[in-house]
């Protein structure tokens, strides 16, 4: 049973921060990127550093975007990257996704990235994003699926690890092919479901990204191995990621 507790397993340390940062709306907002058009409003849900959510506010000014975020510690630098890109339509703010600052039905889009997953009550942040959506109005997820990674040389006891530390962190590591079920129990419509591979061209970069977590779990072993395996010539990590889209029913 999923523990009734949420630690963002990831964490905040300038190596997550700066890993996210990396992302944006054409790497992996893609899929959503037709739903958008210029003067629609748009509320991203767990969107970290800004980087997809000043993206996603470039698409649909001059409507308004609102990027919510549990840790203020990141706004800080969504708020100056998106100044430096000149986007006025944009805001950022500290909030829950199960109770976020916006009226019943006020927003034309919803999107959230990597965030179902570390979540350990799902439907209930969907059915909070669905209270804000218009009648007519889509949602965007994307959540990785750790049941679907392909490795090489294999990890599967690395990988088994940190999927245990995530569950144990109320999160939940196979969330993507979910996806479909808890957009349905939240009483949405018109799912589309999607799944791909993100490739990391340079292994160590995961490798270490998942590595410090282990650490911090005081599991030294695995972390270890994760940093002494992406020297490997041959390494191959690629990772699985369900989207979705679905519809607010009129």
């Amino acid at each position: 049973m999923t523990p009734d507790v949420e630690r963002y397993t990831p964490g905040h340390n300038t190596n997550a921060v700066d890993f996210m940062a990396a992302r944006s709306a054409a790497t992996h907002a893609g899929f959503f990127l037709p739903h958008l058009a210029p003067g629609l409003s748009l509320l991203d849900l767990g969107c970290g550093p800004g980087t997809i959510t000043t993206d996603l506010a470039a698409a649909v000014a001059p409507g308004r975007v609102l990027g919510l975020d549990r840790q203020a510690a990141q706004l800080t630098g969504a708020r100056t990257l998106a100044a430096r890109r000149g986007l006025t339509n944009v805001e950022f703010q500290e909030g829950s996704c199960y109770d976020i600052p916006l009226d019943d039905q006020s927003v034309d889009r919803v999107f959230s990235h990597a965030l179902l997953e570390h979540l350990a009550h799902p439907v209930r942040a969907l059915a909070e994003i669905h209270r804000v959506l218009r009648p007519g109005g889509t949602v965007g997820l994307r959540s990785p699926d750790w049941g679907g990674f392909l490795l090489n040389p294999p990890l599967d006891d690395v990988i088994d690890a940190y999927t245990r530390l995530q569950q144990a962190n109320g999160g939940d590591p196979y969330v993507g092919r979910k996806l479909g079920r808890f957009l349905r129990e939240a009483e949405f419509i018109d799912i589309s479901l999607d799944v791909h591979y993100e490739r990391y061209a340079d292994p160590s970069r995961i490798a270490g990204y998942l590595a410090i977590q282990l650490d911090l779990a005081e599991q030294p072993v695995h972390a270890d191995r994760l940093r002494t395996w992406a020297t490997d010539p041959d390494a191959l990590f690629a990772q699985t990621w369900v989207s979705a889209t679905a519809t607010r029913p009129h």
